[in-house]
């Protein structure tokens, strides 16, 4: 139970410093990014069911553009057959 415990605390930690590192490269506050993330996950779940715990949201910096990368894995979902 130890393993899993660590790579949870590991995981968090990750996405503790991406924060921090989205701060440092916007003027939008570790408070206003996780308003962000809970925005983005609230409207994407509406449509489509995800899983929240897998969830990354990174800003990456190309040059003078800066893009924020969002990676949210999908649930199974059955298909719908038309008709």
């Amino acid at each position: 139970m130890g393993f899993f415990s660590r790579k949870r605390s590991a995981t968090s930690a990750k996405e503790r410093l991406q924060l921090v590192l989205v701060h440092d490269r916007t003027d939008l506050t570790p408070g206003q990014l996780d308003e962000l993330k809970d925005d983005l996950l609230k409207a994407i779940s509406k449509y489509i069911e995800i899983d929240p715990e897998a969830v990354r949201i990174e800003l990456e910096k190309d040059g003078r553009e800066q893009r924020l990368v969002a990676d949210i894995p999908l649930k199974h979902m059955p298909r719908h057959r038309a008709g």
